[in-house]
């Protein structure tokens, strides 16, 4: 099968991109490398993946990799991701997410492919009084982040009802693992693990207790390819454990790996940060087949293992 990846060069999409080499697929990988990394993707070039350069903000240079390549299958992964930056310049969020999703959807229109979408869970649903939180419950974002990536997947099922677009969307739990970098990507566990990386403390924004669904990302491009591997799929799939940990949990699992005092530093809360996120993957679960299978322990320690393999316990 002939598949496109956007934003395949990034933590999660050069993780796609390997599983998808593994099936005997043919892949393209389109990326702006303005976050990516050409590193990322060192054994998918061996595996014989196409890489081309283009923004998904230009919708020419979308229209063009796509119309050229003639994927059967594209996965959208090309986002602006920070939280933080989405609050501070909420039009280039929009411009990146919204725009962007839109090119994709236009290229993918002409030439008949289908598209899996990824969005976000944990920025999607806002601060509700139902955790774990169903895919059913009224999207309320605390931050333009959310909002973007909530107005591109209206645009993917607008698509579907106007165009007979076949779509699906993936709302993903906080993903961590190898490759998630500790200075681009967001991500607590990543930017932990680079504390332990260079001896440091690490910084906790608020009172620690607030939660999220931590899934690795082997189990996300396992989630994935279970979207792919139903072409019925359809509407919206939270992709998660199901599980709350707090970000002191985290703090806690780590601590052994520590070189030095690795005690918390607390400052006060961000802007458009929640409280509580954990997903309900129950529609995952039951229409796909899929259910998350790393726990939250050997999860952090294949990650930190991956970060700094000298300093890292043996495990029992």
């Amino acid at each position: 099968m002939k598949t496109m990846i956007t934003g395949g060069a990034g933590f999660i999409g050069s993780h796609l991109v390997d599983g998808l080499l593994q099936r005997g697929h043919e892949v393209c990988v389109l990326d702006d490398f303005s976050t990516g990394k050409e590193a990322n993707l060192d054994s998918a070039l061996h595996g014989g993946a196409l890489v081309v350069r283009a923004d998904v903000r230009e919708s020419e240079q979308v229209a063009d990799a796509v119309v050229s390549f003639e994927p059967e299958v594209i996965f959208h992964l090309a986002a602006q991701m920070n939280v933080r930056d989405s609050v501070a310049d909420p039009a280039f969020d929009a411009r990146t997410n919204i725009e962007g999703t839109i090119n994709m959807l236009e290229a993918a229109r002409r030439i008949g492919a289908r598209v899996i979408n990824v969005s976000t869970g944990g920025a999607m649903y806002g601060d509700t009084d139902i955790v774990p939180t169903p895919e059913s419950v009224e999207p309320l974002p605390e931050a333009p982040y959310g909002q973007s990536k909530y107005c591109a997947e209206r645009y993917v099922a607008l698509y579907a009802r106007l165009f007979g677009l076949r779509g699906a969307t993936v709302r993903l739990g906080n993903v961590y693992g190898p490759r998630q970098d500790p200075f681009g990507e967001a991500g607590v566990v990543a930017i932990f693990c680079g504390r332990l990386q260079d001896r440091q403390r690490p910084t906790i924004y608020g009172t620690g207790r607030q939660t999220r669904d931590y899934v690795h990302v082997s189990d996300v491009i396992a989630g994935l390819l279970a979207v792919l591997d139903h072409p019925e799929a359809h509407g919206e799939y939270n992709i998660g454990t199901g599980r709350a940990s707090s970000v002191l949990d985290i703090i806690e699992a780590l601590e052994p790996y520590a070189d030095g005092d690795f005690a918390p530093i607390f400052a006060e809360a961000r802007a458009g940060e929640i409280e509580r996120s954990c997903l309900d993957v129950t529609r995952a679960g039951t229409e796909l087949g899929w259910s998350a299978q790393v726990d939250l322990a050997d999860g952090l320690h294949h990650t930190a293992n991956w970060t700094q393999v000298d300093r890292v316990p043996v495990a029992g």
